[in-house]
């Protein structure tokens, strides 16, 4: 039985709730195959990562070019890619500004074990989350 269970996207996600869709199938798929328990919160961190990297690739990267997700024994691997060269930052909103942006990467960073970003040769960038499942 294979390590790594890749789900087919045939064209990236439109919106946060497809590549909810797309982590959630995966995920029960190897769950399912290996008869592992599935962790409630992992799920919830995987689903809530895959969110904010969709979002983030609509609203400042000019939207999303690229989705993959695969699963394996490090966890969920969410790559999602824009074309947008500028590299995601945390910002503090200006003194007595309410934020209404810059939740999302703090989020990211946070419940992932490892992110990457990359250069797309065609332009563009590539961020890869993993958000482990135990």
């Amino acid at each position: 039985m294979p390590d790594t269970y890749s789900i087919p996207v045939e064209e990236p996600p439109r919106r946060p709730a497809d590549a909810r869709t797309a982590v959630r199938r995966a995920v029960a798929e190897r769950c399912r195959a290996r008869h592992l328990p599935l962790d409630p919160e992992a799920m919830d961190d995987a689903l809530l990562v895959a969110s904010e990297l969709t979002t983030n690739a609509i609203v400042h990267g000019g939207g999303i070019t690229g989705f993959d997700v695969d699963v394996d024994s490090a966890g969920v691997r969410v790559s999602v890619s824009d074309r947008s060269t500028e590299l995601p930052v945390a910002q503090a909103p200006p003194p007595g500004c309410p934020r209404r942006h810059g939740r999302g990467w703090p989020i990211i960073c946070h419940l992932s074990r490892d992110v990457r970003v990359c250069e797309l040769p065609c332009g563009g960038k590539r961020i890869t989350a993993v958000v482990p499942l135990a």
